[in-house]
């Protein structure tokens, strides 16, 4: 019984130990997935942009006609996001203006969530461990109001 109450206890410390660890190492490439979407963004680097997406990426908005209220759902694709990123879109906004804050909401396993506050708006970003790299599947997106 001492045996095995040793076994588990040393297997749950390996556990924890192993998955801190992980979790560390996918924290920083998470990070570093969601920095090259929005600092790719503000360069015009669209090699940057397409390294941090997934290639069936969706980003996503919900606009509100101001006069009928009827919502539309607006949606973009990693292609078009890296071609408005390589036209140079995001270099309009002036560097010392440029706001790139990214907190990780949460990660699970192979998934997590990430929050990115940029110039103008807020970013939701679904991202996933795909081929051993994490991707930015999904982008739920607001503009700020001023």
């Amino acid at each position: 019984m001492k045996k095995l109450l040793v076994f588990v206890f040393v297997a749950a410390l390996f556990t924890s130990i192993y998955s801190h660890a992980q979790s560390g190492q996918d924290s920083l490439a998470i990070k570093q997935a969601a920095l090259d979407y929005i600092e790719g963004w503000y360069e015009g680097n669209a090699e940057r942009m397409e390294k941090a997406l997934h290639s069936e990426l969706a980003k996503r908005a919900v606009f509100t006609d101001q006069n009928s209220g009827r919502s539309n759902l607006q949606q973009m694709s990693a292609m078009t996001l890296v071609q408005y990123t390589r036209a140079g879109y995001g270099t309009r906004t002036p560097k010392e203006n440029q706001q790139n804050d990214v907190t990780i909401l949460d990660i699970f396993q192979n998934i997590a969530c990430v929050k990115i506050v940029a110039t103008d708006w807020i970013d939701y970003l679904q991202v996933a461990l795909y081929n051993g790299q994490w991707k930015i599947v999904n982008v739920l997106w607001e503009v700020k109001k001023k």
